[in-house]
C-alpha cells in the first residue's frame, strides 16, 4: 500500500486547472488525438507498472538480503550459545569434583568427631582414674618411707639398746673376774 502511493507520489502532479483544460480537449478531440492519448495513458500505466515492478523487486530482493543477514546472525547466535553451554558445562565439570571431594571429606570429619567425642570422655575419665591411682600410690609409698623412717629408728634404737646392754654385760663378765 505505501510503494503504491509512494509511485503515485513520485509521478509529477498536474494543477487543477491545466488538468480539466487536457480533459476538454481530449474530449472535443479528434478521433485520432483520442486514440493517441489512450496510447499515451497505456504507456503511462505500462510505466508506472514497470515502475511499480521494479520497487516490488528491489523490495524483495532487500526482503531477501535482510532474511539473509538474519538467518545468518541466527546462526551465528547459534553457534555462540552452543560454544557458551559447553563453557558452562565445562565450569560446572570443574566445580563438581571439589564440591564431592569437599563434601566427602566434611562427611568423614563429622564422622571422626562423633567418634572422638565419646574417646575424649573415655580420656578424661582415665585421666580422673590415673590422678586417683597416682594420688593413692604416692599416698602409700609417703606412708611406706614413714615406716620405713620409723622401723630405722626404731633398729637403730634396738641396736644401741643392744650394745648397751651388751657392755654391761661385758662389764659384768669383767667385774666377775
Amino acid at each position: 500500500m505505501k510503494e503504491m502511493q509512494a509511485i503515485e507520489t513520485s509521478q509529477p502532479t498536474v494543477a487543477p486547472a491545466v488538468h480539466s483544460r487536457q480533459l476538454g480537449a481530449q474530449l472535443s478531440g479528434s478521433m485520432s488525438f483520442s486514440s493517441h492519448m489512450s496510447k499515451e495513458d497505456e504507456e503511462m500505466s505500462r510505466t508506472a507498472l514497470s515502475a511499480f515492478r521494479a520497487k516490488e523487486e528491489e523490495i524483495e530482493k532487500k526482503k531477501m538480503e535482510i532474511r539473509e543477514r538474519v538467518q545468518a546472525q541466527l546462526g551465528r547466535v547459534e553457534e555462540e550459545t552452543k560454544r557458551l553451554a559447553l563453557i558452562r558445562e565445562e565450569l560446572e565439570g570443574l566445580a563438581d569434583p571439589m564440591r564431592k571431594e569437599v563434601a566427602l571429606v566434611r562427611k568423614k570429619i563429622d564422622s571422626v568427631n562423633k567418634e572422638l567425642k565419646p574417646l575424649g570422655h573415655s580420656v578424661q575419665k582415665k585421666e580422673r582414674e590415673y590422678k586417683e591411682a597416682l594420688e593413692a600410690f604416692n599416698e602409700k609409698n609417703r606412708e611406706k618411707v614413714q615406716l620405713i623412717t620409723k622401723l630405722m629408728e626404731l633398729v637403730g634404737e634396738s641396736e644401741k639398746m643392744r650394745m648397751k646392754k651388751l657392755e654391761e654385760l661385758s662389764k659384768n663378765v669383767d667385774s666377775i673376774h
